[in-house]
């Protein structure tokens, strides 16, 4: 695993890339203690997977308030994605700022998206799966998100958006004034 930190104040991406041989490649795709420095130790509680059928499709951007904020290891295991993930810790130089990256089943990368901060991405090509590694169980009533075409935001997504859940069409627009929220 080799962890690159990305412009957002403790985002990272994380290239897995496979070691290959004559029967295919081996990769790891989790390893705690090489993922400490980036999380503290704190322990996967949930995986959960999507499925999106169709190019174009966007998913977010959500997060979860306090005291259910969750750290998130976002990978693309089937296809290509355009991966957007926004600061929105009120103590963080990097409130209110975004950071996109593709994630690439080939590739094998994947991101790591801190507590305090929404994502989302849109699908690239047909037939995406994400797997998502979460340190916090999902709370309902604690789910919160912004709509991916906020002008504050100024988010250059690169297809034409084809697909948007009822959820997410429902989210409200981040204002430019947001204070953020406590990580």
């Amino acid at each position: 695993m080799k962890i690159r930190d990305l412009p957002l104040a403790g985002a990272a991406e994380i290239e897995c890339g496979p070691d290959p041989d004559h029967r295919g490649w081996f990769a790891r795709w989790f390893c705690q203690e090489e993922l400490r420095r980036l999380n503290g130790g704190r322990p996967i509680q949930q995986i959960n997977s999507s499925f999106t059928r169709s190019a174009g499709a966007i998913r977010g951007l959500h997060f979860q308030y306090p005291p259910a904020m969750e750290d998130k290891l976002v990978r693309c295991v089937a296809g290509r994605v355009f991966d957007v993930m926004l600061d929105l810790r009120s103590s963080s130089a990097t409130r209110g700022q975004w950071h996109s990256l593709v994630l690439d089943a080939e590739a094998q990368n994947m991101v790591y998206v801190p507590r305090g901060f929404a994502h989302g991405f849109q699908t690239l090509v047909d037939d995406c799966q994400i797997l998502y590694l979460h340190t916090e169980y999902h709370v309902p009533d604690r789910e919160g998100g912004f709509r991916y075409d906020s002008p504050c935001l100024g988010i250059d997504w690169p297809l034409p958006v084809t697909e948007l859940s009822a959820r997410d069409r429902g989210l409200p627009m981040l204002d430019a004034d947001h204070r953020g929220i406590d990580a």
